[in-house]
This record gives C-alpha cells, structure tokens and sequence, in this order.
C-alpha cells in the first residue's frame, strides 16, 4: 500500500516554482497563465494534466492548453471558479506559481495516425483539446480529415475566437462553431453542438473521436455517434477533471466508479467510462 509519507510520493507532491511570462484574459471568466518553465522545457502530451499551486492558497488540476512541441512555454486556461482560481487570475508578470506534472493519459494521437479526427468540443472543453489540435496540423500527413466541431451558449462566450477563425480559414482543417443563443451580430450556426456532426464529411468506420466539455455535452455526442453514426465506443474518447486533488492516485478523491480520474485518465474511451456517466453519486 501507497502511503503519503513515501519519498517517491512526497516527492510527487512538491510543486516545482514557474515563473509567469503573461496572464491573458481570455473571456470574462477565463483567462490564459503562460508560465516559463525552471529548466527552459516541460515535456507533456497532449491531454495531460498538471496540478496548479496558487501561493497560499491551494491548488487544482488544469489541462494543458499549448502545444507540446513549444517546450518553452507552458499555458494553462483556467475558469474562475473558487477561491483558486480566482487567486491565479490576480497574478502578474515576474509571478510565481507551483506546478506539479505532467499527470494522467493522452489523447490516442499515435493510435489515431490514418484514421480521421473528429474533435467536438464545448465552453472551456476547447482548452483541453488545444493541443491535440496543435499536434494534427504540426503532423498533418499522419491524419485523414481533420474536424473540429465547437459549440458554446453565446458568441460572447467563444474561447480562442481568432485561433477558431484563423483554422475556420485552412483548407487542411474543417472548424465548425455554433452557439446556443445568437445576438445581432452572430450569422453562425445556433444550436447544440452535436447539430453540427450532420454538416461535415468523416468515414465513421475510420474515426477517432475527441469529445470534451460538460458531461452532459460529453454523453450526448457520444451517443449521438454511436447511434446515429455507428462508430464504436472504443473509437470516441473524452476527457474528465472533477473531484481531483492530489493527482497521482493515494487519496481517492476522484474515483470513479473502479476508476481514479488522474492515475486511469483523465482521457477515457467512452467505452471504458461510458456506463457510469448515468449512475448518480459516481
């Protein structure tokens, strides 16, 4: 038995200081921490985790936001959602914060070389997914169609909107974005992301499937590909954060089911996660 006072695991736990280059307001509640790493890398794939130590306060667990081959630069987006959160919004430039990580697994990106990628995201589940978008245009030839679906309720709430536009205009990437709730200015899509899925050509027998976004989006695009479109289970994959605390599995906080959210993921196969996505105090 794993016990906390191991020095494998107390080393685990001691965050590492990065210096912070930029804090970047993203959206009302969101913003962008681009930190420098200690040693001038920091090497991760995309869909890992670190955990995020605000001074004096405490910590959460944030997907990594940038692109894994631009080892000088760590970003994580974050949410103002709690005392945290809302303490690394307050940093500035020549700053501090602890890291710990890279935790958890992947995006299936070697496993998914000549098959298709289809990638729907929703709100904030646009950060997660970043640098597996990062990694298929930097790797283009390694892939079939490239898809990226986003959905979020208003245009005001759109996250990396000139990014979405800038791959909106490649003719090697299709980007789709849609909103709940349209204003005067909005000529896009209105409706749930998964309205888009019938607008984009991909061959569902030869498709990887990243989903991220709030479980309920999650579990409806899912099914929405599995039946609507046949593909497997084991061919859609997302991405899960609640309930993490130490992140290298001895506290039990985020279990999930026979799961541990940041040891097991927090990339899952639906097929993997699926049944338990209903189950209520899972």
């Amino acid at each position: 038995m794993v016990t906390l006072t191991e020095p494998a695991v107390i080393d685990q736990m001691t965050p590492i200081p990065f210096k912070v280059r930029s804090v970047r307001e993203e959206l009302s509640h969101t913003f962008t921490l681009e930190l420098e790493p200690p040693n001038g890398d920091f090497d991760f794939q995309p869909g890992q985790f670190t955990m995020v130590y605000a001074f004096g306060i405490g910590e959460v667990p944030i997907s990594i936001s940038s692109s894994s081959t631009r080892e000088a630069t760590l970003l994580q987006t974050i949410r103002r959602t709690g005392a945290v959160t809302h303490a690394l919004g307050t940093l500035k430039s020549g700053d501090y914060v602890g890291i710990r990580g890279p935790y958890g697994t992947p995006w299936p990106m070697q496993e998914s070389k000549g098959r298709d990628l289809l990638i729907v995201g929703g709100g904030i589940g646009l950060a997660p997914l970043r640098p597996a978008i990062y990694h298929a245009l930097e790797n283009r030839d390694d892939y079939e169609r490239v898809v990226v679906l986003y959905g979020t309720r208003t245009p005001d709430d759109i996250l990396f909107e000139t990014e979405l536009r800038r791959w909106g205009d490649r003719t090697d990437i299709t980007t789709l974005i849609t909103v709940d709730a349209a204003d005067r200015g909005w000529y896009g899509a209105v409706g749930v992301v998964t309205r888009l899925i019938g607008r984009v050509g991909f061959d569902p027998s030869n498709t990887t499937a990243l989903v991220c976004g709030p479980e309920i989006m999650m579990t409806v695009t899912a099914e929405r590909l599995m039946e609507g479109y046949s593909m497997e289970p084991s061919n859609i994959y997302v991405t899960m954060e609640r309930n993490m605390k130490c992140g290298i599995g001895v506290c039990g906080h985020c279990q999930f089911g026979a799961k541990f959210i940041c040891t097991d993921g927090a990339v899952f196969s639906y097929s993997e996660v699926g049944h338990l996505f209903d189950i209520k105090g899972v």
